[in-house]
Formats: C-alpha cells, structure tokens, sequence
C-alpha cells in the first residue's frame, strides 16, 4: 500500500509502520529527502543528524523500540532536555548544554516509537527574542513565537508531530500563522519535568500535528487515564466576541462568520456569548505575572551572565522589577476571579469559536505578532485547539480556535474533529510552492 509521507498524518503513518505496509526506514527516507529540499530556507531545526535519524529508524525496523508512534517522526522544541542531543534554548549562555536525560514527555514518546527528527528553533528562553525560522508559507513573514520551529517544521513537511509550550500563545499563533493543527492541554495535564520554565502559572507542554486525530493520538499518550473522545452529533457551541476579536481583519472575521453559518446549516448551535466586564484588564494582568515569573526563572542568568541576555529579556526583567508584591498577586486575584465567573458560562458548551489571531502572518521576522486571541484562556488554564484554515485556495493559513472549560479536553478534541469535518478542514494547507523560491 503506497502512503504519501508529506500529506499522510501522523496517525496514518502510525498504522502503515504497524501493518508493515511500510518500513520506519523509509518513513525516515522521506522526511530527510524533505528536510534536505526545504531546510535552507525554512531553518526549523537548531539541531538535526540525518544518521541518527536512520539509526533511530533501523531501531525500530529491528524491534529494539515499538509501541503506538513507531516509525513516526517527531520535532522537539529546544526548551525539552534530550539526553543525546544539545538544549540551549536560543542562548549563548547554554551553548553546548547536555543534559543528563530526556524531558518526561520526549522520554515517553520514544519509548513508545517516535523518532526524534532533531530540535526545533525557538526564541531565546520560548520568550520574545525571535529565533532563525521562516514562515514556509512566505519566508519574509514570521513564523510565530517561540514554538515557530516545530510549528513550522510541521507545515513545511519535516515531520508529522512536533512537542511544544505555551505561556502566552507559543503554540496556537504558530499554528495559525505557519497552517498546523495545535493543541495546548489544560494546565497542568501534561509534565513540565525537564523543560526550562518561563512562566510556571501559564507554561503547558503541547503539540502540533496534522489533524485532530493527530492531537487526540499525543493526548492519550502524555495524559494519564486520558478519556475517550465523546461522540458529538449536534455540538452546542459559541461564538466569543471580544473588543480585540470583532477588530480583526476583516477577511478573517468574514470567514469566521460564514463558518458559523456553515455548521448552523449542519444542525449545531451556536449562541453569541460577549465579552464580560474586566475582560479587557486581564491582557495587562497576564503580563505581570508573565513578566514577574519570568525574572524569577532567569534569576540565574541575570547574576552570572546578564550581558548574554538578549534585549528582550532584559525588558522582561526591568519590567518585573517595577511590579510590586501588592500588584502582582492583585493581577493573579483578578485572573483568578474573572476564570472563575467565566468558566461555568464555557462549560456549558461543547466549545466555544474564535480566531486564533487577528490577521495572517505579518510580513517581518523581528517581531512574532499579537497573542491576545489566545494569551486570556491560555493563562485560565483552558484547553484550546487551533485548526488551519485558508480564506481561499493559495491565501495564507490562519487558525480557527476552540476552547473549553478545564479538563473538558476530550469534549473539546471531539469538538474539533467535527468542526473540522463540517467545514472541510481535516488537513493543513499545502504550500504555495515547493521548494520556496526565496531565501
């Protein structure tokens, strides 16, 4: 049986290697060919051995590995510690840096059979300071923030699955900007043990993938007595609308809106559920806390090599020293009671719709764009997915978001799948041309 490795999901390939329609050695072959092709321009990787790709792959095609990701290639954003390969964040300051062992999750997906494709580019610390990637989809926009490179990786053909983290919006704006599937888990889900934290109220382990199935096959794997998908007939959904949401670009709230008429026109409901009073502070209050925790991650760093920081992150820190004791926990305290107020409202429905951001990819690599479609119900804690979705044929991808109440995250999954299905979104957008005719 013939599996097309750059279309085919990771799920697909999954099945291929385990019927043994296929060899994880030439799965391998396919995505090195691709890496090869598209690399020079894209530059989604930090670190990357095509033979240790191939010896991982003999591995499994001998027996030593198995399991449900067999033979599956996966991305690893440079903030996960592997035990074989450098972590160094995107700073000079841990240029070189071995750990001693894998990160929980990257040690868990090995087990269980993925190959490890290499590592992917991130900004310094997966905070602002922009990293190396370009957008596939046009190399003078930018990818997105700190998990551009799996984001990236993924849209471009060097891998079905890549690992991630969110603190504001590091997995969902990559996701829409570069045309992946990405999910960020409820808080707390999913291990941080082994990934440099930025901001430990907000950071999330997540993942990018080719389809919501993609999402759901991770989510069994990294969450422990993770339920089944709900079957879903008639979704009772809403549409979030926001100060920030309704100024969006125009073409994309326009498809927004006919996506809702599309699935009004399946039989599923949706209701307008607006913004709630104070919403509009607690932007202002994710960054304190964002900021505040920062400091505190890099507290080390500034003592011993504060001239190696980048600019950004001395930003963050000069920040953090003006905010008050009193002003931080006042942000945490309005966060916390404004998720409160706003989260039984979610709860009632299968999920809840907006943009993922507000326009396309901007055109431009210092700056990875506004995250506050997403940084709100990311520091909730609230499960979100973002689907790739096009205008039209050959425009640029952006995402479509679901989000739910915590730990609703198979409800939300399911949720998406159908929404994928009602509007013809069940895979990523291909790319305008191949291999990109600028660098």
């Amino acid at each position: 049986m013939h599996v097309n490795f750059l279309t085919a999901t990771a799920t697909e390939i999954a099945h291929a290697v385990a019927r043994k329609d296929t060899t994880a050695e030439k799965v391998a072959g396919a995505f090195i060919a691709r890496i090869e092709e598209l690399e020079p321009s894209v530059h989604a990787f930090s670190w990357y051995d095509p033979q240790d790709i191939l010896r991982q792959a003999d591995e499994i095609d001998r027996g030593e590995r198995g399991g449900p990701f067999a033979g599956v290639p996966l991305g690893v954003k440079d903030v996960f510690d592997t035990r074989d390969i450098p972590t160094e964040f995107f700073s000079p300051i841990y240029a070189g840096n071995k750990p001693s062992r894998d990160a929980a999750v990257v040690a868990r997906l090995r087990a269980m059979g993925a190959i490890v494709m290499g590592k992917t580019a991130t900004t310094e610390f997966a905070f602002m300071h922009t990293g190396p990637t370009r957008n596939p989809h046009d190399l003078d926009r930018t990818p997105g923030s700190s998990s551009a490179g799996s984001a990236a990786g993924v849209a471009a053909g060097f891998f079905p699955l890549a690992l991630g983290t969110q603190t504001a919006g590091s997995l969902l704006k990559p996701a829409s900007f570069c045309g992946a599937f990405a999910y960020k888990p409820s808080f707390g889900l999913v291990s941080m043990e082994g990934i440099k934290p930025l901001a430990p109220a907000f950071d999330t382990v997540g993942w990018f993938g080719r389809s919501v199935e993609d999402l759901a096959l991770v989510g069994r794997a990294l969450i422990a007595n993770f339920p089944a998908l709900p079957s879903l007939p008639r979704l009772r959904l809403a549409r979030f609308r926001s100060r920030r949401s309704e100024s969006s670009d125009g073409a994309l709230r326009s498809y927004l809106e006919a996506v809702c008429g599309q699935l009004r026109s399946a039989g599923h409901v949706i209701d307008d559920l607006e913004e709630p009073v104070g919403f509009g502070l607690s932007y202002e209050d994710h960054r304190i806390v964002n900021d505040a925790q920062g400091a505190r991650s890099l507290a080390l760093e500034r003592e011993l090599d504060l001239d190696l920081l980048s600019e950004e992150a001395k930003a963050m820190i000069a920040h953090a020293d003006e905010v008050s004791w009193e002003a931080e926990r006042a942000a945490q305290q309005r966060l916390s009671g404004l998720r409160n107020a706003i989260e039984p409202i979610v709860a009632a429905y299968d999920g809840v719709l907006d943009l993922s951001t507000e326009s396309v990819a901007p055109v431009g690599l210092l700056s990875t764009g506004p995250s506050d479609l997403i940084k709100v119900w990311s520091g909730f804690g609230f499960p979100q997915v973002s689907l790739p979705v096009q205008a039209g044929p050959g425009e640029l991808p952006f995402g479509l978001q679901l989000f739910a109440a915590r730990y609703d995250d198979a409800r939300l999954l399911a949720s998406a799948s159908a929404v994928a299905r009602c509007i013809d979104a069940t895979r990523i957008p291909p790319l305008p041309i191949s291999p990109p005719l600028r660098t």
